[in-house]
C-alpha cells in the first residue's frame, strides 16, 4: 500500500489550505492497493449449497467454517433460495447463486438439487463430515492457467495467461463475506442463531473467451463488499474450476 506523507504548509497560506489538503488525502488513505497470484500447485475448490431454511444444513455450514485460513483450499458457500417458502427467507440466497447450483446439476446429470451439497472441484462429493483441509485434494496442476488477481481501490481485475491445454475458458467472481450472524424465527431452523463464513454476496460469470490468449476480467465492488474476493477459473460452462486465487487487502 502506497504510504502518505504530509509537511507542513507555508506560513503565507490560509489557514482553510491545510484542512483542502486533508480532505483530498483522505480517499487515497482509504483506497486499496494489493494482488495475489496462483501457485505451482492450484488450491481445492469447495462449494457448498446450503440454505437458512434447511434444518440438516448448519453441520455443513460449520463444517465450511473450518476451512477458514486454509491457503490449499478455497471454500465458496452458495446460499439458494428454493427453500425460502417453509417460512424463514434466507438473507443470504440469490437467484444467481441457485441458478449456479441448477448448471451444476445439469452438468453432473443429476436428477435433482439438494441442500447440503458439496462440490468439490467441480464433483458432488458426499463424504466431506470431518474431512480436514489436508484430506482434501487440490485441481489437477497441469489443467491450471496462471492467474493474478489485482485490487487498487474499488476496482479489481483478474489476468489469465493463455493456456495451451483448452480451447476456451470462462470464470466467475464471488465477493465473500465471513462472521455473519442471523437469529431465525421461523421455519425449520426456528429458535437458532446461524454463523455462516464464505458466504457469496456477489456471484459474476466472465467469458467465455479464446484461451490462445490471455485475458482480463474487471469487476467493480459494491460499496457493501465483503472482506474477501475469489476468481476462480472455469471450463467454458462454469462448472469445472481449473485455477482460483482468492484476495484480501489488509
Amino acid at each position: 500500500m502506497a504510504r502518505l506523507s504530509c509537511s507542513p504548509a507555508p506560513r503565507n497560506w490560509p489557514a482553510w489550505t491545510g484542512l483542502a489538503l486533508g480532505l483530498l488525502a483522505a480517499p487515497l488513505a482509504h483506497a486499496q492497493t494489493c494482488q495475489a497470484t496462483s501457485q505451482a500447485q492450484a488450491p481445492a475448490v469447495v462449494e457448498l449449497y446450503t440454505s437458512q431454511g434447511c434444518s440438516s444444513c448448519p453441520p455443513a455450514d460449520r463444517w465450511l467454517s473450518t476451512l477458514k485460513g486454509q491457503s490449499q483450499v478455497i471454500a465458496l458457500s452458495f446460499h439458494v433460495n428454493y427453500w425460502n417458502h417453509l417460512g424463514w427467507k434466507d438473507p443470504y440466497a440469490t437467484p444467481e447463486t441457485t441458478d449456479r447450483q441448477r448448471r451444476i446439476q445439469a452438468a453432473l446429470q443429476g436428477k435433482y438439487v439438494y441442500t447440503p451439497q458439496v462440490v468439490l472441484n467441480g464433483q458432488d462429493h458426499r463424504n466431506w463430515q470431518g474431512q480436514s483441509a489436508a484430506q482434501l485434494p487440490r485441481l489437477a496442476g497441469a489443467q491450471a492457467p496462471k492467474l493474478r488477481v489485482t485490487r487498487n481501490g474499488d476496482t479489481l481485475v483478474a489476468h489469465v495467461d493463455a493456456s495451451a491445454g483448452h480451447a476456451t475458458l470462462a470464470g466467475y467472481w464471488a465477493v465473500l463475506h465471513d462472521g455473519l450472524s442471523q437469529q431465525v424465527t421461523r421455519g425449520e431452523n426456528a429458535g437458532e442463531r446461524l454463523l455462516n463464513d464464505h458466504v457469496v454476496q456477489l456471484y459474476r460469470t466472465i467469458g467465455p473467451w479464446s484461451a490462445s490468449a490471455p485475458h482480463d476480467a474487471t469487476l467493480t465492488l459494491p460499496a457493501d463488499a465483503g472482506q474477501r474476493v475469489v476468481f476462480v477459473v472455469t471450463d467454458s460452462s462454469w462448472t469445472q474450476p481449473l485455477q482460483a486465487v482468492a484476495l484480501q487487502c489488509s
